[in-house]
């Protein structure tokens, strides 16, 4: 089985082209789905967001206000570290898990990893390939006024991520969002096609 890992700068295009790749066949992990999963009332990372952080960003059904909780993380970087150290861990063994899952049912599959900060974690190196989404910077904070951000809010959270070029650098494959969804397609297409005689070759 290949582990391969998709990345990109906010609103770069990486969760259209993650579904695009599951709609070709790979088996598609989401990072943010987990974590939700494991923020969930109940779960220990819940407990100990609520803790760290206060019973301010719960909702009025107890739940974890998300967005509450974004606001303020995104305007601290020692917040926003501390969140990463108690999600983080728990989302890669979960991840781990479904890797394993994987490899032992399906040898010749890919397996795809989509997370935001995954080279921040510094993750990639554990994969076999690594694609990276990318859009200019101008269409970025553009998608994210579109989904309702202040113009100070969106500049806070491309300013929060490493630089899509030094995730460029380390990629296998770009895959190059700022054009026609036609053309995003067409690429994905490309490399999936790449990675299944790879995963192949490896699993022979």
């Amino acid at each position: 089985m290949l582990k391969v890992g998709l990345t990109g700068g906010i609103a770069s295009g990486k969760t259209t082209v993650a579904e695009m790749f599951a709609r070709l066949g790979c088996r598609v992990l989401f990072a943010d789905r987990i974590a939700h999963q494991l923020m969930q009332l109940g779960q220990p990372a819940y407990e100990e967001i609520v803790r760290t952080f206060g019973r301010e960003v719960l909702a009025a059904d107890g739940r974890i206000n998300r967005a509450r909780l974004g606001a303020l993380v995104f305007a601290d970087a020692q917040q926003r570290a501390e969140l990463n150290r108690i999600v983080h861990p728990r989302v890669i063994e979960e991840i781990e898990k479904e890797f394993a899952r994987t490899a032992g049912a399906a040898p010749h599959a890919n397996a795809m990893f989509e997370a935001a900060l995954l080279v921040e974690a510094r993750y990639h190196r554990r994969l076999d390939k690594l694609i990276v989404t990318w859009c200019t910077p101008e269409q970025q904070r553009e998608r994210l006024l579109a989904k309702g951000l202040t113009p100070a809010e969106a500049d806070q959270r491309l300013a929060a991520q490493l630089p899509s070029e030094e995730k460029r650098r380390l990629a296998d494959y770009v895959i190059d969002c700022s054009g026609p969804l036609a053309a995003t397609e067409k690429q994905v297409a490309e490399v999936f096609a790449a990675l299944q005689r790879l995963a192949h070759a490896a699993a022979s």
